[in-house]
């Protein structure tokens, strides 16, 4: 079997983070959004805030928990991407939030999901 791409890996977790937060009742607006280079992984929402998500997947936690793989870089891109995210729709001084959805999939078990919301602002 050949080894996934970083970005099959990546969306297999956005897909399994897209049902998790759907499963609570979020409407998923977007994914994947760009603005140069900067990315947010889901931009949803859920009832009270437009919520920008990073998600994390991993297969074990041998070098740590997949939220804590969120770089201080990586918060710098998703908060610019953000910022035109809003701006583009008009939507500046909305409230807004971002978390974190580390999801852990070992194997063929159910993956587990650690949501961190307000992760950073």
């Amino acid at each position: 079997m050949a080894k996934k791409s970083k970005r099959e890996i990546g969306n297999e977790g956005e897909d399994l983070a897209c049902a998790y937060l759907e499963s609570k009742g979020w409407r998923i607006l977007e994914r994947n959004y760009f603005f140069e280079r900067a990315e947010v992984d889901i931009v949803a929402y859920d009832d009270t805030a437009i919520v920008f998500v990073e998600v994390k997947l991993r297969s074990s936690t041998k070098f740590g928990h997949p939220q804590e793989f969120v770089t201080e870089a990586k918060v710098a891109n998703i908060f610019k991407a953000a910022e035109a995210w809003m701006y583009e729709r008009k939507m500046e001084g909305s409230p807004m939030r971002f978390d974190i959805v580390g999801i852990l999939q070992k194997g063929n078990e159910a993956p587990e999901f650690n949501h961190i919301q307000d992760a950073f602002r």
